[in-house]
């Protein structure tokens, strides 16, 4: 059947309309498709940045953007520095010897008082030099022993030892011509005093037993620096060992001709030192002959056999003089003689002998970096109107020229100056 023209129109509009709903239900879905890959795009963007592997882009206006010519740079963060640790400073001690305190009538009398026995005075000029050391030795030639007290008997009263030890003395050599001059009750009397005082004997010892104990030396530590100290003696004034005794010999025929030198005890000696591995070897040395100032072929013998041993510093007495000291390269120190401190010679001056000691901070070596000396002059009754005193020569000078009130007479003054002089001298081997 033909349709007419009313229900063809009708047809017509319902195709245009299911057309144009078909055309739009293409466009929706074209632009959802559009969304969604931009979605998918822009999502995947954000995960690299997240992830670091792509960096957006910034938009920089126009006022703050750089001309393509120019060149910026970011700013560089200084170096990072590890911390450094500090520096450890060197250690310096000063280790000083003074020369023979002989026992005479006059050492006696310097400190007899109405009230008794007084030695203060005798040092009390010294007291600051000798206590302001780490450590200090003298060389005493006499016993503590009897009451006889005086040159024939070579015995002094106890205050002499607490006059010391009170003015700065931490060690007394023992091992001298006055060693065993009273025996052996006069050896082990003494060691007894200087110990009761407050001081180390070094040297001798009162038996076997006591020198297989300390093996023949002592050992001070002092502001970490480990110190042995040893001493010993040509003779005891021709006398030979009392039984049971012991003293620390540079010869084998100590008590006639001093001509064979002991290189075995010697060196014995050396190697007990060595197994305690000191830092520094002071060996004290009473050696030489009296009032004479050569230098003998053993003694030479004596100083390179110590010396090769371990020894660093050589520290003589016996000859009465001052003589000369020396410093080698490796800063080894020999002096020969210090000369008398109290009731010696006739030229009535000594030095107190400085010796540096320094340990490296960095390295922890330890050697004698240097040395000095205290001239100092034996002021007897006379010449101070009625007490014995010791001074130190340089103060002493500049007293008397700045005429202080307690300067000395014009005498002991121009004494001390050439007393000065000849220590110069004789020191640098004149």
């Amino acid at each position: 059947m033909a349709l007419n023209d009313e229900e063809l129109n009708r047809r017509r509009e319902e195709r245009k309309r299911e057309k144009a709903l078909l055309d739009s239900q293409l466009r929706w879905l074209k632009l959802g498709a559009i969304i969604t890959a931009v979605i998918l795009v822009l999502c995947g963007a954000a995960l690299l940045i997240t992830n670091g592997l792509i960096k957006p882009q910034q938009t920089v206006p126009p006022q703050l953007q750089t001309p393509a010519t120019s060149v910026t740079t970011a700013p560089t963060q200084p170096p990072e520095t590890t911390p450094t640790e500090p520096a450890i400073p060197n250690t310096v001690i000063h280790y000083l010897a003074g020369g023979n305190v002989n026992v005479t009538d006059q050492t006696v009398s310097a400190g007899q008082g109405v009230n008794g026995y007084d030695y203060t005075g005798l040092f009390m000029d010294l007291a600051g030099v000798l206590s302001g050391s780490h450590l200090t030795s003298v060389n005493f030639e006499g016993n503590i022993f009897r009451e006889s007290y005086g040159s024939e008997s070579a015995c002094a009263p106890p205050q002499l030892m607490t006059a010391l030890r009170n003015a700065g003395v931490d060690i007394i050599q023992t091992a001298n011509s006055y060693t065993v001059h009273n025996g052996l009750r006069g050896l082990t009397a003494t060691l007894d005093a200087v110990r009761n005082a407050g001081m180390e004997p070094v040297g001798s010892f009162a038996d076997q037993g006591e020198f297989d104990r300390t093996r023949g030396f002592i050992i001070r530590e002092v502001e970490g620096i480990k110190i042995a100290v040893v001493a010993f003696t040509k003779g005891m004034n021709g006398m030979g060992l009392p039984q049971g005794g012991f003293v620390n010999l540079l010869y084998t025929d100590f008590s006639t001709t001093y001509q064979n030198v002991d290189s075995e005890g010697i060196s014995k000696i050396l190697r007990n030192i060595s197994y305690e591995q000191p830092d520094i070897t002071i060996a004290l040395v009473h050696w030489g002959s009296e009032n004479y100032d050569n230098i003998s072929k053993t003694q030479d013998q004596i100083k390179d056999l110590l010396l090769s041993g371990g020894v660093d510093a050589i520290v003589g007495t016996h000859p009465h003089y001052v003589q000369k000291i020396t410093q080698d390269s490796s800063g080894r120190v020999v002096a020969y003689s210090l000369s008398d401190l109290v009731g010696g010679n006739d030229t009535k001056y000594s030095v107190l002998l400085d010796l540096e000691i320094t340990k490296n901070g960095q390295t922890g070596a330890v050697s004698i970096t240097g040395y000095d000396y205290v001239p100092v002059y034996y002021a007897d009754e006379r010449e101070t109107g009625g007490t014995v005193r010791l001074l130190r020569i340089r103060e002493a000078i500049a007293a008397y020229e700045n005429n202080f009130l307690d300067k000395v007479s014009q005498e002991t003054y121009e004494a001390m100056k050439n007393a000065l002089e000849r220590i110069e001298a004789r020191v640098n081997g004149k």
